[in-house]
């Protein structure tokens, strides 16, 4: 049955990143926040009653709810296949938050599940959908910087744990430095120099027990049980290569994303972010340049809207299931040679996503 009017959400975990995403899909003209549900019904009423939402409690409240459409699944990385198959079951498309899934898999069986019910897989990171990096884009795709050559990520942090009041899941399966942060970075490169092909990696741990340093469990230890250091070496279909590392160990806080160019250097903005400043460095020149100023329009939930107008306008979505898969299985690969100490090769594909139009809006109402 196809459907008329803003498109109908529901959202399962009631975690911390559920406000901004209630918030924002709240905002928007073409989707309305129906329900939501968590394993503590108790936590998502109180959450729903803080934003005025007139459905919550069990899991099953979001996926027998008859006018939702997309279920946005914010669970833990563990849950995040399991709870997609669920949802799309029972005949709704479905918004994961990254990663996919936790190994390669979880994720065959999402998309699997999605094509057998004829339905839609959409997954963060959308921030490549945000002012700061589509400015990229199009500065690249108008040979800005000549030919793109090779990329250059960094991310290094003390961890979470100093101010996340409840890190555990940060440090296991599913997430990590890799898991966590690098989806942002891998689908950043992606949009710019198209899919991988192969990679190598090194991987350490510093500490096989943290601390929660802020809310009330602060002072308790817990586990690590993934590597909270990753070092990759990036090989893309096209000939482009990129570095990349993503640690949880450093006393040194750093974030650069660089794509180096055969006549300049672009120093991009967070990619963990909907703006930012956009920069380049030419050749012979002293410093570099602030080529753009960009202002976000919308945040967390922007993928979920464009996601819902693609709906509704019969038409491809741009954060699609193709692609975060391509990106878990980036990611997996980049374990899998830490592991081995060899090249790894990355045998799924994607094609990079259409740029938004200029006049994309997501505060207009198009449907």
């Amino acid at each position: 049955m196809s459907r008329s009017g803003p498109v109908g959400i529901g959202i399962i975990g009631a975690g911390v990143i559920s406000d901004t995403y209630i918030e924002n899909l709240t905002a928007f003209a073409d989707t309305r926040v129906l329900a939501l549900g968590d394993l503590r019904p108790d936590v998502a009423r109180a959450k729903a009653a803080a934003h005025g939402l007139a459905a919550a409690g069990e899991v099953d409240v979001v996926l027998a709810h008859p006018d939702v459409e997309i279920v946005v699944n914010l669970t833990i990385p563990a849950a995040h296949a399991d709870v997609a198959v669920q949802a799309l079951t029972v005949g709704k498309h479905v918004w994961n938050e990254k990663p996919l899934a936790l190994e390669r898999a979880g994720g065959r069986a999402v998309l699997a599940a999605a094509a057998e019910a004829g339905l839609r897989v959409g997954c963060a990171p959308d921030t490549f959908l945000g002012a700061g990096l589509q400015t990229v884009r199009r500065l690249i795709e108008a040979e800005a910087i000549g030919r793109p050559l090779t990329g250059l990520a960094l991310l290094q942090s003390p961890g979470p744990d100093a101010w996340h009041p409840n890190p555990a899941f940060l440090f296991q399966a599913g997430a990590g430095p890799l898991f966590d942060i690098g989806p942002y970075y891998l689908t950043a490169l992606i949009q710019t120099f198209g899919p991988v092909s192969s990679v190598a990696a090194v991987a350490s741990t510093a500490r096989d027990r943290r601390s929660i340093g802020s809310g009330p469990l602060a002072g308790q230890t817990f586990d690590v049980t993934v590597p909270s250091h990753v070092g990759a070496l990036i090989r893309f279909e096209g000939g482009a290569s990129a570095q990349a590392i993503f640690s949880f160990d450093s006393a040194l806080p750093r974030i650069l994303l660089e794509v180096n160019g055969s006549d300049a250097t672009l120093i991009l903005p967070d990619p963990n972010g909907f703006d930012g400043d956009v920069q380049i460095r030419r050749r012979g020149s002293s410093a570099p340049e602030t080529l753009a100023r960009t202002e976000a329009r919308s945040t967390r939930g922007t993928g979920v809207l464009e996601m819902a107008r693609a709906i509704r306008e019969h038409r491809p979505h741009r954060a699609d299931g193709a692609l975060a898969y391509h990106v878990l299985d980036v990611m997996s690969a980049i374990g899998e040679s830490a592991d081995t100490g060899a090249f790894v090769a990355v045998d799924s594909t994607v094609a990079a996503a259409e740029p938004l139009p200029d006049d994309w809006d997501p505060r207009a109402a198009t449907i």
